[in-house]
């Protein structure tokens, strides 16, 4: 089939929507279909729309379903989608009412939707490769990686502000790896450095740097208000990194109910002492490890490959 991938994130960007869009791009071309990749839809000839955002692709998504009522459509729902925009956007709403399939990236975002539109949804998370030789930890530090632009949304200090309140002893450093999404972040992820020792902003590497740098830190915080199901909690697990995060939906719809390295949002004492835990208390590590290599099966990429290809036949 031609299928058309819309994401409002323009050819070469580096936020999480385009690489999820160039993944899905590489995988349904491996099944055999023929994919474009557009930031809209502009009557391009396409058998399948699949609209990354359903209020920032909502244009191209009714555009689509006026000009091609016998074409299918499938809308992929972000975080900001589920859990800020359906609840308030007009232009969300309609997005989803008029999807033939909806696309969300853990199990607990069917609970954020409609009832009435709830089996249109499917879940499909998003898989992920390590690198093909992980670079060894360092030895005179405990590295622990955030990873995420810098916007209120991922709440993307915490990490930092958590490392200022850990025992003089501690050899945790907190590297900080994605873009300033304006200015004000800028300057206070630069004062950070300044002020705090153990942190360091790397700011945007390219994707294969960026997993290099994940694959050799001995943890993963993810500290964000709000995610539809996080790309970087799912590299962290195929690269064989534990996970800390903050108690919302989006992560528990990957890393389960009971998993032992939640956090609430926004509270830097209780990510403190998870992070002294995991540095001081062998066994507590050793059961976050243990825990993500059980989970690192959701993440393989043969997985996501049926899961579109199941969907793609419904359609």
């Amino acid at each position: 089939m031609r299928l058309l991938i819309v994401t409002p994130a323009p050819k070469g960007s580096r936020k999480g929507n385009r690489i999820t869009a160039d993944r899905w791009g590489r995988l349904l071309r491996q099944l055999g279909h023929h994919v474009t990749i557009d930031d809209a839809y502009h009557d391009q000839p396409c058998d399948v729309l699949i609209g990354l955002h359903a209020r920032k692709s909502a244009a191209s998504i009714r555009r689509f379903r006026a000009n091609r009522p016998d074409g299918r459509l499938v809308v992929v729902l972000t975080g900001t989608d589920l859990y800020h925009d359906l609840p308030q956007s007009h232009a969300a709403q309609r997005s989803i009412e008029l999807a033939d399939r909806l696309v969300v990236l853990q199990a607990r975002a069917v609970d954020a939707l409609p009832r009435g539109l709830q089996a249109k949804a499917r879940v499909i998370v998003q898989s992920a490769v390590g690198p093909m030789s992980r670079p060894a930890p360092r030895k005179d530090g405990v590295d622990v990686c955030v990873v995420g632009h810098l916007r209120p949304v991922k709440d993307p200090f915490r990490a930092a502000l958590a490392s200022r309140r850990l025992p003089t002893a501690s050899r945790i450093i907190v590297s900080h790896l994605g873009a300033a999404l304006g200015p004000e972040m800028e300057r206070r992820a630069r004062d950070e450095m300044l002020r705090n020792p153990r942190y360091r902003w790397l700011g945007d590497l390219p994707h294969s740097q960026a997993l290099r740098v994940l694959a050799r830190s001995r943890l993963l915080v993810n500290s964000s208000k709000m995610e539809g199901g996080a790309n970087a909690i799912c590299e962290a697990l195929a690269c064989d990194v534990p996970v800390l995060s903050s108690r919302i939906a989006g992560s528990i719809g990957l890393l389960g109910d009971d998993y032992p390295g939640y956090f609430e949002v926004g509270d830097t004492l209780e990510l403190a002492a998870l992070l002294n835990r995991f540095e001081t208390d062998a066994a507590f590590r050793e059961r976050l490890k243990s825990r993500c290599r059980e989970l690192a099966r959701i993440v393989e990429p043969h997985r996501e490959r049926a899961a579109w290809r199941r969907l793609l036949t419904e359609l």
